[in-house]
């Protein structure tokens, strides 16, 4: 069972049933305990839940699948910092290709009154920047993936093979110290590959919570990449195979 569809289903277990145990939830998935457990605290990252003893507990006032904006709130000093820094490398006049995720949502906010291009599958972004008349807003199509606030697809990534953008931010779910950025999420990684070609310069947006890298989907490699910023000393493994590939490392 991919990542994705446990963890909608631990969510949903939750929110019906309250508190439950990793042992019970390992029941009904049919995955190991040690599953259950990298699953919660994955969500429990992303603010969609809280570890208790032996299981986990939804907050009673939630609602299913908390928004992206929400879960941005998770870390978000953290995240602006990167944001700002990212911010910093566009220019007016620019086109700036945005990723799903709430790191990318943060530098969204960044970016108005800029004269510039944004072009995303976020639909957090669009919301963020659709009234902001400075920019010009190219919405990518696709399936909606509703849990997620994103577009994917054939349509997505034929929407990506016609465009071009001078910057592209990019999100992952960590790096490995080989320096390759992962995925934890299978359907999204064929328009992340199809955004890096768009883009004629690939900078990751990694918080401390990035290194070193989980998921099982390989998105690049680090040639693939030209900066990485990040809120976190990178460990030397992980710094040292970016730097041999040519990609800086920009601390905020």
């Amino acid at each position: 069972m991919l990542a994705e569809r446990r963890h909608r289903l631990i969510l949903r277990a939750l929110r019906s049933g309250g508190p439950a145990a990793v042992t019970d939830l390992s029941e009904q998935l049919g995955v190991s305990p040690a599953t259950v457990r990298r699953d919660l605290v994955k969500l429990e990252e992303e603010g969609l839940l809280t570890r208790v003893h032996g299981g986990a507990v939804v907050d009673e006032g939630d609602q299913p699948f908390a928004e992206v904006a929400e879960v941005a709130e998770v870390r978000a000093p953290e995240k602006d910092a990167i944001a700002a820094k990212a911010a910093s490398l566009v220019e007016d006049g620019q086109s700036v290709l945005l990723d799903i995720g709430t790191t990318a949502y943060r530098l969204a906010r960044q970016l108005h009154g800029r004269r510039i291009t944004v072009i995303t599958g976020n639909l957090v972004v669009y919301e963020e920047l659709a009234d902001d008349e400075d920019i010009e807003l190219v919405l990518l199509g696709g399936m909606v993936r509703r849990e997620y606030r994103s577009l994917v697809g054939f349509l997505t990534e034929d929407n990506l093979r016609q465009l071009h953008a001078d910057w592209l931010f990019l999100g992952t779910s960590g790096i490995r110290p080989g320096g390759q950025v992962m995925d934890t999420t299978v359907v999204e990684v064929p328009v992340k590959r199809a955004m890096i070609k768009a883009g004629e310069r690939v900078v990751l947006l990694a918080d401390r919570a990035k290194f070193p890298g989980t998921g099982m989907a390989k998105v690049c490699g680090p040639q693939e990449l030209d900066v990485v910023v990040t809120n976190a000393p990178v460990d030397a493994a992980t710094r040292s195979s970016l730097e041999e590939a040519g990609v800086r490392v920009v601390v905020a």
